[in-house]
C-alpha cells in the first residue's frame, strides 16, 4: 500500500468512480477482497452458488477485522453494506467493478464471464483474480475484450499490497488505467506488467525460490522450520525494503550491478547450472518428509496464521504502508 494511505473516500462514497462492488467466489480470495472493499466503505455483493457462502464469507469478514483496524481501517458495522445474491446476472446488474475469482477452469470462466459481460453495466470494470490464465484466453468468448483486465492480488488481499495488473492482447489503455488508479486509491500497490506471461511475476518468483526450498529440505539440508528461519531472518528482511536487484545493486558496492555481475555473476551462474540438473518434485518420500515436519509448526493453522498478520502488520506500520485516519 502507498505510504500513509486516506482512508477517506470520495463525497459520493465512491473509489475512483466506484462504490458497488461484485465480488464473484466467496472462496479464500472473493472473501479476503470483500473484506477490504467494505473497510474501505464501498458496497460489496458477493455471488456464489455454493451453500453456505453467507456464513463463510462473514466468519472470514470477522476474523480479518483486526487486521484491518490494525491497518487504520474504520471497521464499525463492517458488514452493513454486505449482500449475497447466488445469481450472477443479477448480482452484476449495479456493480461499478466485478471481481472474479471463480475456479481457475478456463471453460468455467468462460461461462462466467460471457454471463458477467451480457449483465454487467456498460461501464463496469471487469477484472479477475486468476492466478496464472491469461486475459487474452479468457476474453476470447467476450463481444469486447477491451473491458477486461487481469486484478491478481497477493494472498491475502486485505493484507499483503500487491495487485498484479495484467492487460490482455486487446485489453484497452483506458481499462489498464481505470484498474491502476482503483486499486491504487484502494490502498494497494498496483504493478501493470508489461506483457503477458504464464503465472505472472509473483508467483514465478515464489515458484522459483519454493523449488530450490524443497530441494534442500528432501536432501537433509535443513528441516522446513530451519529453513524458515533462514529467509525470515536474511533475505525475507532484506527485500522487504530493498527488492531482488537493488539488494545486488548495493552488494557491488561503488560499481553497483555492473560491479557484481563482472565479479559474482560467474558464480552465480554455475549455482543456476547446477539447480537446473537437480531433480525437485512432491513425489510421494518428498510429501511424505514435509507432512511430518508440518507438524512442527508450534501451532493450528488459525494461530499460525494470526501471527503471520501480526507480524505482517508490523512490518507494513515500519514501512509507512497503513492508512491514516
Amino acid at each position: 500500500m502507498p505510504q500513509n494511505v486516506s482512508q477517506n473516500v470520495s463525497q459520493n462514497g465512491g473509489i475512483a468512480g466506484i462504490s458497488k462492488v461484485t465480488v464473484v467466489g466467496g472462496g479464500v480470495i472473493g472473501a479476503s477482497w470483500a473484506a477490504l472493499f467494505l473497510a474501505r466503505g464501498l458496497s460489496v455483493t458477493v455471488s456464489d452458488p455454493q451453500p453456505g457462502v453467507d456464513e463463510a464469507v462473514r466468519t472470514y469478514v470477522a476474523q480479518a477485522t483486526p487486521a484491518l483496524k490494525a491497518l487504520g481501517l474504520d471497521t464499525t458495522s463492517l458488514t452493513a453494506r454486505l449482500s449475497f445474491e447466488p445469481d450472477l446476472a443479477t448480482a452484476v446488474r449495479e456493480a461499478d467493478l466485478v471481481q472474479e475469482n471463480g475456479p481457475e477452469r478456463l471453460e468455467i470462466k468462460h461461462e462466467m464471464w460471457q454471463t458477467i459481460e451480457g449483465a454487467a453495466p456498460a461501464g463496469a470494470l471487469l477484472a479477475t483474480s486468476t492466478s496464472g490464465i491469461p486475459a487474452t484466453e479468457i476474453a476470447t468468448v467476450l463481444k469486447d475484450p477491451a473491458r477486461l483486465v487481469v486484478g491478481h492480488p497477493f494472498n491475502p488481499p486485505h493484507l499483503v499490497p500487491l495487485v498484479e495488473v495484467v492487460p490482455g492482447e486487446r485489453t484497452s489503455e483506458e481499462t489498464v488505467e481505470r484498474a491502476r488508479s482503483f486499486y491504487r486509491d484502494l490502498g494497494k500497490r498496483p504493478q501493470v506488467l508489461r506483457k503477458e506471461v504464464p503465472g505472472f511475476v509473483a508467483n514465478r518468483l515464489q515458484a522459483a525460490i519454493f523449488r530450490e526450498c524443497v530441494y534442500l529440505v528432501s536432501e537433509g539440508v535443513v528441516t522446513m522450520q530451519e529453513l524458515d528461519d533462514v529467509v525470515t531472518s536474511s533475505i525475507g528482511q532484506r527485500w522487504a525494503v530493498a527488492g531482488p536487484f537493488r539488494s545486488f545493486h548495493l552488494g557491488g558496492g561503488e560499481g553497483g550491478l555492473p560491479h557484481f555481475m563482472s565479479h559474482l555473476g560467474v558464480g552465480m551462474e554455475r549455482r543456476w547450472a547446477g539447480m537446473t540438473q537437480e531433480k525437485v518434485a512432491f513425489d510421494e518420500p518428498t510429501r511424505r518428509l514435509l507432512t511430518e515436519q508440518a507438524e512442527d509448526f508450534g501451532g493450528t493453522v488459525d494461530e499460525l496464521a494470526a501471527e503471520r498478520d501480526r507480524k505482517q502488520i508490523a512490518v507494513m506500520r515500519a514501512l509507512g504502508e497503513t492508512f491514516t485516519p
